[in-house]
């Protein structure tokens, strides 16, 4: 373990440092941090949205409207408040009005992420008349595009900045006045842009990623370990790039695990045995079995955070282990951060992948079933992958040891990563 930790410090953490200082990593990574508040009180009433107890969900059902709403207008629009987040702070790095670079870039990710609806006519308790926009085109799907978008716009205002392409005003006129002024220029240039990319030339990054996808579909939707990995991988992996895994993935993956376990649901209803159900890789699966505290099993990672002896990662452990147990991880994922984190971002897919592979051979040699039900997602894992496997203990005994084992693969670049905050905290 030792030399392990040791090869990681000197062969990887220099490269993983050169990365993570780079100025535009710099300031996703603080933009992104900056929204983590926002994500942490979100997640809490997620659970509340999302409780699996019967009785109690019935009782909760004619609040869940209002409940929706704070999750609705903070995890629900978090590439908004990215979007802000990352310009300001590149911005900031480039000794530019980082107010203004911040709301240009809001203004931009708006016009290329969202496109108004005009409703002619009142429609009696569901909508009236105006314009209207889907908020749920700002949500954490649209990170990437949040991203892209803040690094051009403020691009586009130190480039006409520097090349005085802007309104001067005289001497004594008061900063915040000139600033405006000089962002005159830059704003119509970035409307125009982000415009004629959206309207002009029709073209999305979300959807131009899920097209990209597409041809993979085949290859992704199989009962083989080969597809299972596959897919493991590229959640994850889009994840550490600041893309919403599933959200990318959904299109094209969701109605082949959603046809999986319809088709096992109905096998087991019939009388079929849980371990002799058509197919191995349906969400569930993987939900219970390997994103044990959300994608990348991050639970484990909150674990390790409560033990640190960093202060700001063992609050972040306080803060996310609640959400973690139901299955919520964006607090660690956009606090740590593990978005563009390579340190993080390895065990990240590693762990998910080695854990993906152990559960599919104990499935294909008959020590566990298969998913016969589909839970929600907020429930606590074992309990889950007990119940939906036909009250297996097994199952459940599983999702343990893929958290211990998820734990020893974290622990080696967690005290990489410590060593380097408690560095920061240092020298603060």
């Amino acid at each position: 373990m030792n030399n392990l930790v040791n090869f990681l410090e000197e062969k990887v953490s220099p490269v993983a440092g050169r990365i993570g200082s780079q100025r535009h990593m710099v300031a996703i990574r603080k933009g992104i941090i900056a929204t983590l508040p926002l994500t942490i009180v979100g997640s809490f009433f997620t659970i509340l949205l999302n409780i699996p107890i019967d009785s109690v969900a019935e009782k909760m059902a004619p609040f869940l409207p209002v409940l929706d709403i704070p999750f609705r207008f903070t995890v629900g629009i978090l590439a908004l408040y990215a979007t802000f987040g990352i310009a300001y702070s590149l911005a900031q790095s480039y000794k530019l009005d980082a107010l203004t670079s911040g709301m240009l870039a809001t203004m931009a990710f708006i016009i290329t992420s969202v496109s108004p609806v005009r409703v002619m006519e009142d429609v009696d308790g569901v909508i009236t008349a105006g314009r209207w926009l889907n908020i749920a085109q700002l949500s954490s799907s649209s990170l990437f595009g949040s991203i892209v978008t803040a690094i051009i716009s403020v691009e586009i205002y130190r480039f006409m900045k520097e090349k005085e392409f802007t309104v001067k005003m005289p001497e004594g006129v008061p900063p915040e006045v000139a600033n405006s002024f000089i962002a005159l220029f830059p704003a119509a240039v970035i409307i125009l842009f982000f415009w004629g990319v959206k309207y002009l030339l029709h073209f999305d990054i979300n959807n131009f990623l899920s097209n990209l996808l597409m041809p993979m579909k085949d290859v992704l939707a199989g009962n083989s370990l080969f597809g299972g990995l596959l897919t493991v991988f590229l959640i994850t992996f889009f994840w550490v790039l600041g893309i919403h895994g599933p959200a990318i993935m959904g299109p094209v993956i969701r109605p082949f695990w959603d046809i999986s376990i319809a088709e096992n649901a109905d096998a087991f209803a019939n009388g079929v045995a849980a371990s002799n159900l058509p197919n191995i890789f349906t969400e569930q699966f993987l939900q219970w079995f390997v994103w044990i505290g959300g994608a990348g099993g991050t639970l484990a990672l909150v674990v390790l955070f409560l033990t640190s002896k960093s202060a700001y990662l063992k609050s972040l452990g306080k803060l996310s282990f609640l959400p973690g147990l139901f299955n919520i991880n964006e607090p660690i994922i956009f606090g740590a951060p593990i978005v563009m984190n390579p340190i993080l971002g390895i065990p990240f897919i590693l762990a998910p992948l080695v854990t993906t592979t152990l559960s599919y051979f104990l499935t294909i040699t008959d020590v566990i079933p298969m998913m016969a039900l589909r839970l929600p997602f907020s429930m606590i894992s074992p309990i889950a992958a007990w119940m939906s496997t036909d009250w297996s203990l097994m199952a459940g005994a599983l999702v343990i040891v893929n958290f211990f084992i998820t734990l020893a693969i974290y622990y080696p670049f967690f005290k990489v990563f410590e060593k380097q905050q408690l560095e920061r905290e240092m020298n603060q």
